[in-house]
């Protein structure tokens, strides 16, 4: 396989990503931008199984409009519900939301749900969840989430070293910033189907870190001492970079399958929720693995004065800081390596005696 696509397979590639970092930061600081600035304006669509709340839901049989429904639960003192038309099943639903309710006034609303779209009150579906238990779900979400975050520090500290451990942090957050925002801004509804798939794509983010991160120490243990910071982590990167297109790619392919054919096709609303999770946070993930952490590694690590040294000497050789592999040292033109001959040395200077 010759071109671009066996140099790919085979780790051959020389792509310069350290010296394109401000580039990639600048996305990613825009990126984040965006999503802080739409969870403070617009939030987060939170489920029923987060804040509390009665959600009701039956077939149209009737035919019924929102403002027939919305006029019907206003005699029931609920006209500020929110009321959502269910479509891709074989009949039309409505999804009726609102606060907590003692158990009398949950009865009349779904009666009157019931008549307005001609249905029984066998034929409702309804789910009450009460605020305690709300708060109590939220709140053992966030402990998940931080418990997470704290082994991913412990286990990448000690099977690494601390700035790794830093560096695949800010990978996680940013991708956990982009996946809330797009939510936010797309106005999805935040189910614990959604902080599964989250929980799911921060443990592939971390894999697909962990495995670029293997490859640069490795390469450390080999080329300290010949090379810049800046080369080493380009050639690891180069290394790894046809296995993370292909992980992504093969865990992408039926996640999208899942999403559009299971989701939007057959309607399975639940699938949705959980695959627009994964197909988002995967996406960031792959892109945060090569594009975030590893510059910001680089930016840390070229800092030491170990490395510095390296550059330093580098520059005075001539050689540029930044290159997609470490540089070999030059073979005079005339001499044929071919046949496995060695390199004559070249003469020695003689010292003039006075």
């Amino acid at each position: 396989m010759s071109g671009l696509a066996g140099r790919l397979y085979r780790g051959e590639t020389t792509f310069d990503f350290m010296k394109q970092r401000r580039r990639w930061f600048t996305v990613s600081a825009v990126l984040i931008t965006l999503s802080f600035g739409s969870l403070i304006v617009r939030r987060l669509d939170l489920s029923v199984d987060f804040t509390g709340g009665t959600v009701v839901e039956a077939p149209n049989r009737s035919g019924a409009g929102v403002t027939d429904v919305r006029s019907a639960l206003a005699t029931v003192g609920q006209e500020g519900a929110r009321i959502q038309v269910l479509t891709g099943e074989a009949q039309e639903r409505m999804r009726v939301q609102t606060g907590s309710l003692a158990a009398d006034d949950q009865d009349r609303m779904v009666e009157v749900i019931a008549e307005s779209l001609g249905v029984t009150f066998d034929d409702t579906e309804v789910d009450a969840v009460g605020p305690t238990f709300g708060a109590q779900i939220t709140r053992r979400a966030l402990e998940a989430l931080a418990i997470f975050l704290l082994v991913v520090v412990l286990f990448i500290s000690w099977r690494f070293e601390w700035k790794m451990a830093l560096a695949g942090i800010v990978a996680l957050l940013h991708d956990l910033t982009i996946t809330a925002g797009i939510y936010s801004l797309a106005g999805l509804e935040v189910t614990p189907a959604t902080v599964i798939a989250v929980l799911t794509i921060l443990g592939y983010s971390l894999y697909d870190t962990v495995v670029v991160f293997d490859k640069i120490s490795e390469n450390v243990a080999e080329l300290t001492g010949k090379n810049t910071f800046d080369e080493i982590a380009n050639l690891s990167m180069n290394q790894v970079l046809m296995r993370s297109i292909n992980t992504s790619a093969t865990s992408l392919l039926p996640i999208a399958s899942l999403l559009f054919v299971g989701a939007f096709l057959l309607g399975a609303a639940t699938l949705r929720e959980f695959a627009l999770a994964l197909f988002i946070g995967i996406a960031a993930g792959t892109y945060s693995s090569i594009f975030v952490a590893t510059p910001l590694l680089d930016v840390w690590k070229s800092r030491e004065p170990e490395w510095q040294r390296m550059s330093r000497r580098a520059e005075r050789r001539g050689e540029p800081a930044t290159v997609g592999a470490p540089q070999m040292a030059a073979v005079p033109a005339a001499v044929d390596l071919s046949d496995g001959g060695a390199v004559p040395r070249p003469p020695r200077k003689r010292k003039k005696r006075r």
